[in-house]
């Protein structure tokens, strides 16, 4: 069998559906900013727009790298794990907050670093083709 042919890894697998779900967050909390910027009253409605634009872009590049994670391409690594070192920055202002934000930023923790513990395993490393550090013989 080739590299193709073999069955995805469950953990390359996951990594994917943990990215995608990134991407997918984004792209709705876009979508609600941009409708609320053009039908709700917003305070600065241009702000609320391209706030909402800016999201829906933002979401395209973990779903991009969630598609290239299930098609095992190595260059979908680094869009991942820089979505999820991202994520962190948030996550830690809402841990920071205080009421209902708290559970909020502790499943946007925990989202996050699953993500990066399952890209950095060697076993979704390997499944990419990207080697590790050259060691000495």
């Amino acid at each position: 069998m080739s590299a193709d042919q073999t069955p995805r890894l469950a953990r390359l697998t996951a990594a994917a559906a943990v990215s995608g779900l990134e991407g997918l967050a984004l792209v709705a909390c876009g979508v609600y900013m941009l409708v609320m910027g053009l039908l709700g009253r917003p305070d600065s409605p241009s702000q609320a727009e391209t706030g909402g634009v800016t999201l829906i872009a933002l979401g395209a590049i973990p779903l991009a790298a969630a598609r290239g994670l299930l098609r095992r391409r190595s260059w979908s690594r680094g869009p991942a794990i820089i979505t999820h070192l991202m994520a962190l920055i948030p996550a830690w202002t809402l841990l920071r907050a205080s009421g209902a934000l708290i559970p909020l930023g502790i499943a946007l923790a925990a989202v996050a670093v699953t993500g990066l513990v399952l890209l950095v395993n060697p076993t979704t490393t390997e499944a990419l083709g990207i080697r590790g550090p050259a060691r000495d013989a």
